[in-house]
């Protein structure tokens, strides 16, 4: 019998593959991505402090789409470069979580790209 794949757990293996290759340092910190099916969640680290230098979501107050889609995915990389610059923050590297980089990821690095962060 053909057992049911665990979506969850092989975007967890995804990510830890990807973690192993990419790192934050106060230089470049990472630009961290997590979707769950309400929000979307951004957070920039600087990996060898162990410190979240800056963060944004869709449950942010000055986030007017409420969800998961497309466009609060605009909304939240746009509110993050902006974060970003205000702590003098213009390299990044993207990590995208073990998500497809297509959709709601695409449209968050896209929009943080136009905001001013380099990545």
């Amino acid at each position: 019998m053909i057992s049911k794949t665990n979506r969850k757990l092989e975007r967890e293996r995804r990510h830890i593959r990807v973690r192993t290759k990419i790192s934050g340092t106060a230089e470049r910190p990472r630009l961290c991505v997590y979707r769950s099916n309400t929000n979307l969640y951004v957070q920039i680290i600087d990996d060898v402090a162990g410190k979240t230098l800056a963060q944004a979501s869709t449950m942010d107050k000055e986030v007017k789409t409420k969800h998961s889609n497309k466009e609060a995915a605009k909304e939240v990389g746009a509110l993050i470069a902006k974060r970003a610059k205000e702590k003098k923050i213009e390299e990044v590297v993207f990590d995208r979580g073990g998500y497809i980089y297509h959709g709601v990821v695409k449209e968050l690095a896209e929009a943080a790209r136009e905001g001013g962060l380099k990545f």
